[in-house]
């Protein structure tokens, strides 16, 4: 199965579960064994992002995209996974939301 096959799966049975009032129960855990149990999901979407730029980049007419901004905003959120801190899932939403403007649902 491919990673992104992979993925897609496992959310599709977390899915299934909460769909059915499964309710996981929230524990603490450590640095080591939350490492441990998301690494393989992690490394998927690491590997599922490398691929669609890959597949960009390959296709007829990348030079057209190249100075797309969603492709600037793309690279701007690779730039703050890999910073430190404790953040990083609140800046990389506020890269991808538009400016809160009053009276948007009037």
């Amino acid at each position: 199965m491919s990673p992104s096959g992979t993925c897609l799966r496992r959310r599709n049975i977390l899915h299934e579960f909460k769909s059915r009032g499964v309710h996981f129960p929230m524990t603490t855990m450590n640095a080591a064994a939350l490492l441990e149990r998301h690494f393989l999901e992690l490394r998927c979407e690491i590997l599922n992002l490398a691929a669609a730029l890959d597949r960009i980049e390959r296709s007829d007419g990348s030079a057209d995209v190249e100075g797309d901004p969603r492709l600037d905003q793309l690279r701007q959120g690779l730039d703050i996974l890999t910073t430190s801190g404790v953040n990083r899932a609140e800046r990389v939403q506020m890269l991808f939301s538009d400016d809160y403007e009053p009276g948007w649902n009037k």
